[in-house]
């Protein structure tokens, strides 16, 4: 049997929540919630943080608009072609792995269209 209207508890939402913690608490909480919004980024983040429209990336990219939002919706993608994304903003992308027991690893040659050490190898062949 459901309670009557009047005999619910009235809800409280997590804003009014917020506002009745310690000021000191509540500003460590923002704090922290501001750097993991900037920690994880979509690509539709990046782009936006960049201040670049979808058209504007399109046509770096020699792509059309409509091309760019499937992209952002993607969840699985080449490295090749989020690097050519990234690098369409302007960036960079490094490709860190992380061991338990080891410092960060940084990998190299993945999602080059032709990876450094062939590039080197043939240069050295041609020079």
């Amino acid at each position: 049997m459901q309670p009557a209207e009047s005999e619910r508890p009235e809800l409280t939402t997590l804003d009014e929540k917020i506002a009745q913690l310690d000021p000191e608490l509540r500003a460590e909480i923002e704090s922290e919630a501001a750097r993991l919004r900037t920690e994880y980024l979509t690509l539709r983040d990046l782009r936006k943080a960049r201040q670049l429209t979808q058209v504007q990336l399109a046509e770096t990219l020699d792509q059309n608009q409509a091309a760019i939002a499937k992209l952002e919706k993607r969840t699985d993608l080449h490295l090749s072609t989020l690097r050519r994304y990234i690098e369409a903003m302007g960036g960079r992308l490094d490709l860190v792995v992380s061991f338990p027991d080891r410092p960060p690893l940084h990998l190299t040659g993945l999602g080059e269209a032709e990876p450094a050490a062939a590039k080197q190898n043939r240069a050295m062949r041609t020079a």
